[in-house]
């Protein structure tokens, strides 16, 4: 993963992000700091597949809300665009969708870790997701086959270890079976 900042020593915001070329890698901005990221491996889109699928099924199949894969653009803030592997919006929050991205705080996002990116989405990313308010957040751990919930509670995440099945904390309280993810 490699940082760059903005040709003028100005933070990125959404219009500079926007102009970046599509060279097949994961480009974010944080802070307005711009971080690049390899395309993910086979087993990670396979994993996120199977998450997705299950959430899809629960939320968007009946009508409470949607389910978006990566590439989507979350932007958080000016300076603070990333790209989640999945995000969840719920029917209550669907005015956060427009034609291009989703602009504001989704119900649930979540992460999944590859070897290049595993302090970013442990550390920076989460940071991020706690300062915005983003009420829960999945990092998922698909070698140790376990995912790490986070739930925001006055304005701090807590933690649970879940390796079977994980349910949403927020409605519609959807549920993965772990056990058909890996």
């Amino acid at each position: 993963m490699s940082t760059t900042r903005n040709e003028n020593s100005t933070l990125w915001d959404y219009a500079a992000y926007a102009a970046i070329p599509n060279d097949g890698k994961k480009h974010e901005i944080i802070r307005g700091e711009h971080y690049v990221n390899p395309a993910p491996n086979l087993y990670h889109q396979e994993v996120s597949r199977h998450i997705q699928f299950q959430l899809y099924t629960q939320i968007e199949l009946t009508e409470l809300g949607k389910v978006m894969d990566a590439p989507v653009d979350l932007q958080l803030s000016e300076h603070d665009i990333v790209q989640p592997d999945l995000v969840v919006v719920t029917r209550q929050r669907k005015h956060i969708l427009t034609p291009t991205k989703i602009k504001g705080v989704p119900d649930l996002v979540i992460e999944i870790l590859s070897p290049s990116n595993s302090d970013h989405d442990l550390k920076t990313k989460r940071n991020l997701y706690q300062a915005t308010g983003i009420p829960e957040y999945w990092i998922v751990f698909p070698d140790e086959h376990k995912i790490l919930q986070l739930i925001l509670v006055d304005g701090a995440y807590t933690e649970t270890i879940e390796d079977k099945s994980i349910t949403m904390k927020m409605p519609p309280h959807a549920i993965v079976d772990l056990q058909r993810v890996w």
